[in-house]
């Protein structure tokens, strides 16, 4: 399997894992996701100041630019299975 399969497949898995993670690594989880298929962040951080999760969201993402697409497929599956095996 190359690592564009196991990426969806993990991507596919991380939707049932038995225990739903903590907000830190639902971050690190997005953030994985979205380096790993668009690559680094374009555009403005959110314009409301009080929408907390869009923030949030966007600083994690953000603090993975410059990682490759690549790396950032294989630590999104490597978590989803560690996650899949707690």
């Amino acid at each position: 399997m190359d690592l564009q399969q196991q990426f969806e497949a993990a991507a596919t898995a991380s939707k049932t894992l038995s225990q739903k993670p903590d907000n830190e690594t639902l971050l690190q989880l997005y953030s994985l996701f979205k380096q790993g298929t668009e690559g680094d962040i374009t555009g403005e951080p959110p314009a409301n100041p009080f929408d907390f999760v869009a923030k949030a969201k966007f600083e994690a993402w953000q603090k993975l630019k410059g990682k490759t697409k690549e790396t950032a497929q294989e630590e999104y599956v490597a978590l989803v299975n560690k996650l899949k095996n707690n």
